[in-house]
């Protein structure tokens, strides 16, 4: 099955609302009031939102941005890759992956980075049959 992607359209507030959804799954610590305004100040850096909907609802979405780094180049960073857990194994994040990769291309991308939590094994999965290495460990230290 063939599933569409489309760019979300961040200046829309009800877009955005109905975004914050499926991003809860990823990222439940976040209200939709702060969902909002990170997204907001995010897209003013190039962040941008890829989804798939299917009967009217995000069922899959992709947090990513353009950046350049001295280490690797310029780099398609994929902040947040989210599929609904009742859609997972209908190969919407495959589909999202691929088109994230193509997106790269099209960019001028030398690479696509990621960051993913060590625990999200279906992830990992994907990831490595995407042909993703693992080469780094990604450490923080909170400051508030």
């Amino acid at each position: 099955m063939k599933h569409v992607i489309t760019q979300a359209d961040l200046n829309d507030t009800a877009t955005l609302a109905r975004c914050f959804g499926i991003f809860t799954f990823l990222r439940p610590h976040l209200d939709e009031q702060t969902f909002v305004e990170r997204v907001r100040i995010q897209a003013a850096q190039g962040y941008r939102i890829a989804k798939v909907e299917i009967e009217g609802q995000v069922a899959a979405a992709a947090g990513y941005r353009v950046a350049n780094f001295l280490a690797w180049g310029k780099v398609l960073y994929i902040d947040d890759l989210i599929t609904h857990p009742e859609m997972k194994r209908l190969g919407l994040g495959s589909a999202l992956l691929d088109w994230l990769l193509e997106q790269g291309r099209q960019s001028g991308c030398d690479e696509v980075h990621l960051d993913t939590g060590h625990q999200r094994h279906d992830a990992h999965r994907l990831y490595l049959n995407k042909g993703f290495i693992l080469s780094s460990h990604h450490m923080s230290v909170r400051l508030k």
